[in-house]
């Protein structure tokens, strides 16, 4: 491959890279809102951030699909690809977008966490309820089984 090859092909690459961040960045402002959602129990913007981050996805898929077939191609000449200059700008390009990959999946961790303490406080209230309301039961059958039983006799 002649270095005008590898020179366009590393410009591909770069192009690529640049459209993945774009769509990376707005993926992490997503998890971000949904992070929020979660803690914050707003489940009409978890549905509208949720919505939002398919497309996202869907985007960043069909983009992958088109720079792998390149990053490939680079990786088999890697030795000669470094020797040029755009080389080290597609290095610094592709560990952005590891970086904002590694910063999304932390926030989507941490929704997770509040989706999980979510779901165990609404089981608690649940089983709360279930108590009180056994519990409740019980009382009505006492009371119903000593007729007459009142706070104040009319005796005294």
């Amino acid at each position: 491959m002649t270095d005008t090859d590898l020179a366009e092909l590393l410009h591909q690459y770069q192009d690529g890279l640049d459209a993945e961040i774009a769509i990376l960045r707005r993926l992490q402002g997503t998890a971000s809102r949904q992070r929020e959602a979660t803690a914050g129990r707003d489940l009409s913007t978890l549905n509208d951030a949720s919505d939002e981050r398919d497309g996202l996805m869907v985007a960043l898929v069909n983009i992958e699909g088109q720079v792998r077939p390149i990053r490939q191609r680079l990786a088999g000449v890697r030795e000669q690809a470094r020797r040029l200059p755009g080389y080290p700008t597609a290095v610094d390009r592709h560990r952005e977008a590891l970086a904002l990959v590694s910063e999304i999946l932390k926030t989507d961790a941490e929704s997770v966490e509040s989706l999980a303490a979510a779901e165990l406080a609404r089981r608690d209230l649940a089983r709360a309820m279930e108590q009180g309301e056994t519990t409740l039961a019980a009382y009505r059958r006492v009371m119903a089984a000593t007729p007459g039983a009142a706070l104040v006799d009319r005796r005294g």
